[in-house]
């Protein structure tokens, strides 16, 4: 390597420069027109590094290296933002109505962009390649990582990283986690059809809300019966609605339930138990049911081996204080489609407690994060492709 200390390379202004411009200019899930171009257009200033449009609205650079032939390793960042209004007391707020990055993918973009150009300004230390992936609509099922997949872009790739901020955990942390980093999120939207009558003829009528009600006890044994005990799982009916005054039975009931689970198999039995369920209770009843189950993004499972490496790549540049072993998240995300193809390791980065202004979680419309924060995820960005690649 060079005598040059690559990390006064890191352009920190830049980087809190180009987060604070995203974040002022939200999109939607596949509608990140503008955030795209800019990407794009902030890469060509970089040298060495080839740029791609796999999708509409996604970009790919990349780096490779001029020290010989090596391993191809992805680094990814999402870029898109959520339909919430902003109420984050900072000084550049979105200048999009109803739009907001509450979930840190402009400090994602930001990170990667400053690793992209660090890596872009050593390319003749590396032996190997590097793709800067910048993927579009991870908040929105199907998500956008699938067709990073389908566009062939993980095609010659070994290995892929990724990083996601989170506040309320201490500021400038790493959790890595060896095995399932998040979970599989799946859940249904359910209407019975019953049939009402005034509540004096009870006789007549077939209770949607009697159905409902069996139902939801009913699933609850799902997890605590079909369920391995050695496994984890959560279903939980958030919304029932059916009714409007107390003499009169309704016609209909709705229900909507989150489901989460850790692994496939335990997936796919959630799945066909709660089917059954629903089946037959509302038969046993005389009722009828349309049932929307959606199955959402499958649990990231963290390589053993890349676990390893990012923890000790992290180590290395961070210091053993900053580092942790992380439990696992229990949200979702499309990094998933990755680590179903290629060995990979997500992890999470801190990004301030309630003393640092950052009590609020990922998805509030008040969601905050310390800046600085970033530095360190662009630097565990960084060493990885030093570790990997670096001759």
């Amino acid at each position: 390597m060079t005598n040059v200390n690559w990390q006064d390379l890191i352009p920190k202004e830049k980087i809190v420069e180009w987060r604070r411009h995203l974040h002022q200019n939200p999109e939607l899930s596949f509608k990140e027109y503008n955030t795209s171009q800019f990407i794009y257009d902030t890469l060509a200033t970089f040298p060495g590094l080839e740029l791609t449009r796999p999708t509409e609205t996604s970009v790919v650079a990349i780096l490779k290296g001029g020290a010989g032939e090596g391993k191809t390793i992805a680094l990814r960042a999402d870029m898109d933002a959520l339909p919430i209004q902003e109420e984050a007391d900072v000084d550049f707020p979105s200048l999009n109505e109803g739009v907001m990055h509450a979930c840190g993918h402009d400090a994602h973009v930001s990170m990667l962009l400053g690793a992209a150009q660090v890596l872009s300004g050593m390319k003749d230390d590396l032996a190997g390649t590097v793709k800067f992936i910048f993927q579009h609509a991870e908040e929105l099922v199907p998500g956008g990582a699938q067709e990073i997949v389908d566009a062939g872009v993980l095609e010659g790739v070994d290995e892929i990283y990724g990083i996601h901020i989170f506040p309320t955990f201490k500021k400038g942390t790493i959790g890595i986690v060896d095995g399932a980093a998040t979970i599989a999120a799946d859940g249904f939207y359910l209407k019975i059809q019953g049939k009402g009558s005034h509540a004096s003829t009870p006789e007549l009528a077939i209770d949607p809300i009697i159905v409902g009600s069996e139902l939801v006890q009913a699933l609850q044994t799902v997890r605590s019966r079909s369920v391995k005990s050695s496994e984890n799982a959560v279903i939980s009916v958030g919304e029932f609605i059916s009714g409007q005054a107390p003499n009169i039975i309704a016609d209909t009931a709705k229900l909507s339930c989150s489901i989460r689970s850790f692994s496939e198999e335990t997936r796919d039995l959630i799945e066909q138990r709660v089917k059954t369920i629903i089946e037959h209770v509302t038969k046993a009843h005389g009722a009828t049911y349309e049932l929307n189950y959606i199955r959402g993004y499958s649990p990231v499972i963290n390589s053993h081996d890349q676990a390893v490496q990012a923890k000790e790549s992290a180590t290395k540049v961070l210091g053993d204080a900053l580092v942790y072993d992380a439990e696992t998240l229990m949200g979702s995300e499309d990094f998933s489609a990755y680590t179903k193809v290629v060995p990979g390791c997500f992890m999470f980065l801190g990004a301030g407690t309630e003393e640092d202004g950052c009590g609020y979680f990922n998805h509030h419309p008040k969601f905050n994060i310390v800046e600085d924060s970033m530095f360190n995820g662009t630097k565990v960005e960084v060493q990885l492709i030093l570790d990997l690649l670096g001759k």
